[in-house]
């Protein structure tokens, strides 16, 4: 971010001469709010702008989550050789492949959604997911075409990563455009609620396969029925997102509004730019505070709603069914409180329900992991439920907090570098990692120490944040709810009459 300019002080003489001439200096510089410059939301626009981009999202992760929970059966069937473990690391060294191509997928599609519009490109990352999720169903086992098959594999994961480099960010930054300022936090939470519905229909399916299936059946042709289902999925988020308008923030900056801006809009509005060295030359402090509070909320978001049904099945020896059964509860739990999580956020700041998510985790995770190690459902379900409370304070802000980072020109390309580096780096290496340092240690407790050490480097980075709830978002004029709103607005800015 490009250092500000020192405040220029003037000579306190002259404004005495000149009073009427500084007034006018100080009106240019920091002109009042006019109606015109004021966004009004549609209610009906808004919420159907949230549905479309959360529903879209959970048919993403709905398709990356199946690929997690099936991880155990694909290490089988495209790793044959080699011991449980040896099948497991390669699956999940898989499974990270797709997030080393995000970043790039992130340095394209986001420059471009600041470019061409961010509906445009919603739609292209739609297709490419539902295409390379449905193809992965299609690959011959390795029994059938050899090392063909994991390369196959690897390939479309590929595809599958780069697709999500441009999701998050421009789903996040769809809602937050569309949001009125005093309550982006709650509807910024239902884009996690459908990633959490995504994940709830991917481990849904999965454990119905598992209860209903052999494990021969399930290696032969089982574990093919979720990724096929993928295909008719994407049709129908392509068709949701396909019928939206662009955002109301995008249009204003893109001039689509036919009308110029005034002077106060003016002063924060410039003309959309996919200028990637722009972005690292002058927002680099803003995209390492992103990476950092992405990388902590990553880890402990794959830790739990990735990675835990192998931990119970490969590390406590739990059948996968019974893994499944009981995050898909504790994900249900989540789902229920997540929007009420967004409205707290509304009202205390994001820096507040972060900071607990981030201290819970910190906290929390050992205790939860000693209770999982115990044994038993009620025991197995209270350290998840630990862990989880914590992860949804997390889970029901960032995608509010994120998009306010930074200026609407650079809004959906800044996010989706920062937010794809970070998930790269340390969201979808979080299953390889703690499998290996498992193995390293013999531990089983090391998913906990690893967890609050990201919780340790999130609870820095919101510290060193800027609360951003209930203020305009960087780069747009203010959006409010309703036509009194936007007047008691304008009215806040006009002087008392002298009489």
């Amino acid at each position: 971010m490009a250092a500000p300019r020192p405040p220029q002080v003037a000579d306190p003489e002259a404004v005495k001469r000149h009073p009427v001439l500084f007034r006018a200096v100080r009106q240019r510089l920091n002109p009042r709010l006019r109606r015109t410059d004021i966004t009004v939301t549609d209610d009906l626009a808004v919420k159907r702008a949230v549905k479309a981009a959360s529903l879209g999202n959970a048919m993403e992760w709905f398709d990356f989550g199946i690929y997690s929970y099936l991880a155990v059966t694909l290490g089988r069937v495209f790793f044959p050789s080699g011991s449980d473990t040896t099948q497991l690391l390669s699956s999940f060294a898989t499974f990270a492949v797709a997030f080393l191509v995000r970043p790039l997928g992130g340095m394209f599609f986001g420059p471009m959604g600041d470019r061409i519009g961010r509906k445009k490109v919603l739609a292209l990352t739609m297709i490419m997911m539902a295409v390379g999720t449905f193809a992965i169903g299609l690959i011959p086992s390795h029994e059938a075409i050899g090392l063909w098959a994991p390369a196959l594999l690897i390939l479309f994961r590929m595809l599958q990563g780069f697709s999500t480099g441009g999701e998050y960010g421009g789903a996040s930054t769809f809602i937050a455009e569309y949001a009125p300022d005093k309550r982006r936090g709650f509807f910024g939470s239902f884009l996690e609620f459908g990633t959490l519905a995504g994940y709830v229909g991917a481990a849904g399916l999965v454990t119905a396969l598992y209860a209903l299936l052999d494990d021969a059946a399930m290696d032969s042709w089982g574990w093919r029925v979720p990724f096929l289902v993928a295909g008719p999925l994407g049709l129908v988020g392509l068709y949701l997102r396909m019928r939206l308008d662009e955002t109301p923030a995008f249009q204003r900056l893109d001039g689509g509004t036919g009308a110029r801006a005034t002077e106060a809009a003016d002063a924060v509005e410039t003309t959309t730019k996919g200028d990637l060295a722009k972005i690292f030359r002058e927002y680099w402090p803003t995209l390492i505070l992103c990476v950092c509070l992405v990388g902590a909320y990553n880890i402990t978001d794959y830790m739990l709603l990735s990675y835990m049904p192998t931990y119970l099945s490969d590390e406590l020896g739990y059948s996968e069914t019974h893994g499944l059964l009981i995050l898909l509860g504790v994900m249900v739990c989540l789902m229920l409180v997540i929007s009420r999580v967004g409205t707290l956020s509304d009202r205390y700041g994001r820096k507040p329900l972060l900071m607990a998510g981030m201290t819970g985790f910190l906290l929390l995770s050992l205790p939860a992991f000693l209770l999982i190690r115990q044994g038993g459902v009620p025991a197995v379900t209270a350290g998840m439920l630990m862990l989880g409370l914590s992860l949804v304070c997390m889970l029901g802000t960032m995608s509010a907090a994120l998009p306010a980072l930074f200026p609407t020109q650079v809004r959906y390309g800044s996010l989706s570098v920062g937010y794809n580096l970070s998930a790269s780096l340390f969201g979808g290496t979080t299953p390889l990692v703690i499998t290996a340092l498992i193995g390293w240690t013999g531990s089983n407790l090391m998913p906990a120490f690893y967890a609050m050490g990201a919780a340790l480097v999130g609870i820095i980075a919101v510290a060193c944040m800027k609360e951003t709830a209930q203020k305009p978002l960087d780069g747009s004029p203010p959006s409010v709810e309703t036509e009194e709103e936007a007047a008691e607005l304008c009215a806040a800015q006009t002087p008392d009459p002298k009489f």
